[in-house]
């Protein structure tokens, strides 16, 4: 699927580290994150940060072969009252990284998808799903641009279809193989409609709208958060229509 523009993504970044850094400041570092309850609130903001910080530099490296983040030795994270800056030069760091070799240039990625680029998208809604977990950890506000939003509602559903023709230790989604079951994600604002086809080789997704065995539908922010399972499916600001145990299954067998 077509995505946002690299610039676009590269400004939403660094925008998205700012206001996680904003989320977080001030609270307890030993906060339990309800949406990720093994993390505590400073788990969660060093999960972000360093894969900003080792994804740049892999990036810079200019690897040929696969380099897991395990492999790379940054700095460690400074004091808890420190994690803003260090988040928005961790995103400007990676931002920086990508713009000197060029968003098309191969790197070390977990996917299909070899382009230095990969990265500025995964990390920017990356960002997006985790300040949610910071805000509803410490009571900050939280809404995100519907452009951003539906981007993410595309890149996630292309991962899925990837990963569902292909096991992986994490991220294996070939339980989502069907016979045909279809489940349309419909968001309202913006316009945004992606099919989703259950096939017996893996999940096809296409782009538009149609007659579906379950149609999930709410703002591109509200069915973000609901298809990263940060707000429930039975949530009111969603609308489920059809086969809603087939939108469980769903929900199930895409955890992150």
């Amino acid at each position: 699927m077509t995505s946002l523009s690299h610039d676009r993504l590269a400004g939403a970044l660094v925008a998205e580290a700012d206001r996680f850094g904003t989320a977080i400041a001030g609270a307890d570092p030993q906060l339990r994150v309800p949406t990720c309850p093994e993390w505590t609130l400073r788990d969660l903001a060093w999960h972000v940060g360093l894969a900003y910080h080792k994804s740049a530099v892999i990036i810079a490296s200019r690897p040929t072969g696969y380099v897991p983040f395990d492999a790379v030795t940054v700095d460690d994270p400074p004091a808890f009252a420190a994690l803003g800056g260090w988040l928005r030069d961790g995103a400007e760091r990676l931002v920086a990284a990508v713009a000197e070799v060029g968003p098309e240039t191969p790197t070390s990625t977990w996917t299909p998808d070899r382009r230095a680029g990969f990265w500025t998208r995964r990390l920017a809604h990356e960002t997006v799903v985790h300040r949610a977990d910071a805000a509803f950890a410490t009571g900050a506000p939280y809404d995100v641009d519907g452009d951003l939003a539906a981007d993410g509602i595309s890149e996630g559903l292309d991962l899925v279809a990837v990963f569902s023709r292909q096991p992986h230790p994490a991220l294996d989604r070939t339980p989502l193989q069907g016979t045909g079951e279809t489940l349309l994600f419909h968001a309202t604002d913006p316009e945004l409609g992606r099919l989703v086809r259950r096939t017996p080789s893996g999940v096809e997704v296409a782009q538009g709208t149609g007659a579906a065995d379950v149609v999930v539908e709410g703002r591109a922010a509200d069915l973000l958060l609901a298809l990263t399972r940060r707000l429930a499916a039975d949530d009111p600001r969603l609308t489920v229509s059809g086969d809603a145990a087939l939108f469980e299954h769903w929900l199930e067998h895409t955890r992150f």
